[in-house]
């Protein structure tokens, strides 16, 4: 199939690559120009795992191509994924403004008949207002359809290409869903058909209940601390119960960030609002992750006692491993907070550290780990990179001014760290 992207975000750029990678044509479309660009030279603008060599490798077969130009480019098309961005406004409703511009934009250069797929997190309703958007600028047949992505960042290329399931939501015309189920039936996971207003829901209602997972368990860390119990072990008994599963969102840390769960969240309690609907769990479940950071701060310092003049240092600015996504990333309130209360701080991570210095201009960001904890009175660890599980430790202490250590993800083992002379502070441990 010609398929045509509106937007390379995260979620955009994935979606077109893999598209591409399965045989379709695919045209991704993008204002940014320096970004369309790079991306024509093979250049990804995210970290993502394996991202960049399949932009590469499908640029050369001529699968795909970057443009900034819909209205060159929209001919012949039989799909057009709207990709966007939906940032939380100051409500926590979902921004709709970059969907309804890409609609728009759709309606003034549609040649002929196409299904419009929302792929980007939109809050219900959302499917009708794009179609009647489209209407306004185009009288001809059309459908819109949802089909909610369901990607983690750092995994985006795997979970696509083995993807748990496939929703599409269509209320207008089933042929229409099953022509955007084809895609996907290559990949062999089920496919769920809906209407539109249950896709939408989909994605909020599972962003949600991840997120209430993570408050949930940080919540019972919290009464492991104060009765000498171990988290970790009581997570891994709960996830021993099948109903419950392994794959359970169950570690304990500084909770949930990044681009999806705290405005999805934040949506999902709008809407309930919106819609006269009490979801009091959901309102703890942000408020829990909030206070869950402001305690690690506290916690650390009540240890170390008045910060100003002391040297932090940080391992991990994104907000999680495997990318370079800072938004929403415990790291950040928890740099800005050690500086607020007139530490010095020098942090380190892998790939997410020019992001993040552009944001905390006054952190000092190093280019290896070992750098942040020269003459340190104290290491954080706040995203668990697999490098910090391996490092020699020996060589941590043997550096460090104070060998104190607070770590926000449980990355190790309490009675190994007093073992190597650390005073070692974790999360419900």
């Amino acid at each position: 199939m010609k398929i045509v992207i509106i937007g390379t975000g995260y979620v955009g750029l994935v979606q077109g690559v893999m598209l591409a990678e399965l045989g379709n044509e695919v045209v991704c479309i993008d204002i940014d120009q320096a970004k369309i660009d790079k991306l024509n030279q093979g250049i990804s603008p995210i970290y993502e795992p394996g991202i960049e060599e399949l932009v590469q490798k499908n640029l050369k077969s001529g699968r795909i191509k970057f443009s900034t130009d819909l209205e060159a480019d929209i001919a012949g098309v039989e799909i057009i994924f709207i990709a966007v961005g939906t940032p939380p406004a100051e409500d926590g409703r979902a921004d709709l403004k970059y969907v309804l511009a890409a609609a728009k934009n759709i309606g003034e250069n549609l040649k002929g008949y196409a299904v419009v797929a929302n792929k980007s997190t939109v809050p219900i309703g959302t499917g009708q207002l794009v179609y009647k958007t489209i209407k306004k600028y185009y009288k001809g047949k059309f459908d819109v359809v949802s089909n909610p992505e369901f990607l983690r960042e750092g995994a985006a290329v795997d979970d696509f290409s083995k993807p748990d399931r496939i929703v599409i939501g269509s209320d207008n015309n089933e042929a229409a869903a099953k022509k955007v189920a084809k895609l996907y039936e290559v990949l062999g996971a089920p496919i769920l058909i809906t209407n539109l207003e249950t896709a939408e829901m989909i994605k909020y209602a599972s962003n949600s209940f991840l997120a209430t997972e993570i408050s949930f368990i940080n919540s019972v860390a919290n009464i492991c601390q104060a009765v000498g119990a171990d988290v970790a072990d009581v997570s891994r008994g709960m996830k021993l119960d099948s109903r419950i599963g392994q794959r359970a969102f169950l570690s304990a840390g500084l909770g949930y960030g990044g681009s999806c769960f705290p405005k999805d969240v934040q949506a999902m309690v709008q809407i309930a609002r919106d819609n006269k609907v009490d979801f009091k769990i959901l309102e703890e479940v942000e408020a829990v992750n909030k206070l869950q950071r402001q305690k690690f701060i506290m916690g650390i310092k009540g240890r170390l006692g008045e910060l100003r003049g002391k040297r932090i240092a940080v391992w991990g600015v994104a907000f999680k491993p495997k990318t370079d996504d800072i938004r929403e990333a415990p790291a950040i309130q928890t740099i800005e907070s050690l500086i607020d209360l007139g530490a010095e701080v020098l942090a380190y991570d892998p790939v997410a550290a020019e992001n993040a210095g552009k944001l905390i201009p006054e952190a000092i960001f190093v280019s290896r780990s070992i750098d942040a904890c020269k003459k340190a009175d104290a290491l954080v660890i706040v995203t668990e990179w697999d490098e910090f599980k391996q490092i020699d430790l020996k060589n941590v202490r043997s550096v460090m001014k104070q060998p104190t250590v607070f770590d926000g993800r449980n990355i190790y083992n309490p009675k190994e760290m007093k073992k190597l002379g650390f005073k070692y502070y974790s999360i419900g441990r």
